[in-house]
């Protein structure tokens, strides 16, 4: 609710600069031919990932995480963390944060183990290994499309390295502070009381159909196609097999109304601010160039403003400093990777927090601010020092 308001504010706000000329029409109708196919996507997979968890596919995969961990904590870790990867490479951060959030927490409940490093490495990879893929984060998807509409194959190329050390980064930080926790070991045993132990046994039809629907539209998300397009059939499928053996699920709201309202709001606002000039006066900060001291400080301006305001206007007001695919690909790694201080800085951390409130796990915002000041600096000069080294102009690239 509190989103929808903000959204609503930033909508009215974005309208007033239409009727009064600030931002012209004309504008307007770039950016929605820019944007509706990238909403288009947001809603379809989000409809997409709530039906497949809807049918327990999530549950099951850390039901036998839980099993491949063999008693040991430090296995468990890596294992979640390798799903937290993935999700988030494939279904985009913000599915990790909603749907894998509780399904760690339950496994680390399940084992008997501390709960803070397996949350901790959820939220952080939700953000830090959304660089490699398009549909990874919103604001690659942005980027995909000032590129020149790149394919996510070409995407790839360009930041493979970056995302590599942006994901190695944060777990080798939670393996050095949380060292003692990841020692432990666990039962393998069904018996420990959970917050899930009265949920019904799944429909095998459904958890069959969204697993095949889901590996289906994997390769189709990343063949080059418009990704709208795969994902929308992705989900009127799973709504007919829904529809089928479970209605009641199918509900207004899975789709993201919050979401699209924020967005379209701050989309419109950003837009007039640029068209006033801002990201010239951001410039001043950002610099030029594509040696690696100034690749840093693009990606250090965009984490800093994503973590003043948001990533994704900060994304949006730095845009057009980055001119060439290696500036590009720097303030990729400043506003995904590098918003891990404050809470508001990515959608993705605020939806995790919700979930782990919801399932009394309570996190100080104070000691997540401390480590996401030290480790977020860091990720972020290793992953430029990656670009700068295998980027297109780099040493090996």
């Amino acid at each position: 609710m509190r989103l929808a308001i903000i959204g609503l504010i930033l909508l009215v706000a974005g309208g007033v600069t239409v009727a009064t000329g600030v931002l012209p029409w004309h504008e307007v109708a770039v950016l929605v031919d820019r944007v509706a196919p990238i909403l288009a996507f947001v809603v379809a997979m989000t409809v997409v990932t709530e039906l497949v968890s809807e049918a327990g596919t999530f549950q099951w995969v850390a039901r036998h995480l839980r099993r491949w961990g063999r008693g040991r904590s430090v296995l468990l870790w890596l294992l979640l963390a390798l799903f937290a990867t993935l999700s988030t490479i494939f279904l985009s951060l913000d599915t990790t944060a909603v749907l894998l959030t509780p399904v760690v927490v339950t496994v680390a409940r399940q084992a008997g183990l501390p709960v803070l490093p397996f949350a901790l490495t959820t939220v952080w990879l939700a953000n830090t290994a959304s660089l490699l893929l398009p549909i990874s984060n919103l604001t690659n998807l942005l980027a995909q499309h000032n590129l020149g509409g790149i394919t996510p194959a070409q995407f790839a190329q360009l930041m493979w390295a970056p995302s590599l050390a942006a994901i190695l980064v944060p777990l080798a930080f939670i393996a050095l502070v949380f060292r003692r926790e990841l020692r432990k070991s666990y039962g393998l045993d069904e018996s420990r009381p959970t917050v899930a132990s009265t949920a019904k046994a799944p429909d095998r039809l459904l958890l069959v159909g969204s697993a095949v629907v889901l590996l289906l539209l994997l390769p189709a998300l990343v063949s080059g196609a418009a990704i709208w397009i795969p994902a929308s059939l992705a989900a009127a499928v799973l709504a007919v097999l829904f529809v089928l053996r479970r209605p009641a699920v199918l509900k207004i709201t899975l789709i993201p109304w919050s979401l699209l309202l924020f967005t379209c709001g701050l989309f419109l606002v950003v837009e007039a601010t640029q068209y006033l000039g801002a990201s010239a006066i951001l410039g001043e900060v950002a610099g030029q160039g594509s040696g690696f001291i100034e690749l840093l400080r693009l990606a250090m301006t965009g984490a800093l403003g994503s973590n003043v305001v948001n990533n994704l206007p900060a994304y949006l007001l730095a845009e057009p400093l980055a001119g060439t695919p290696e500036r590009m690909a720097a303030l990729l790694v400043g506003v995904n990777a590098g918003p891990l201080i404050a809470p508001w800085a990515s959608l993705a951390t605020l939806l995790w927090h919700d979930r782990l409130m919801r399932m009394n796990v309570h996190v100080k915002w104070q000691g997540y601010a401390v480590m996401g000041l030290l480790v977020a600096p860091l990720t972020i000069v290793a992953a430029i020092a990656a670009l700068a080294a295998f980027g297109p102009g780099g040493l090996f690239g």
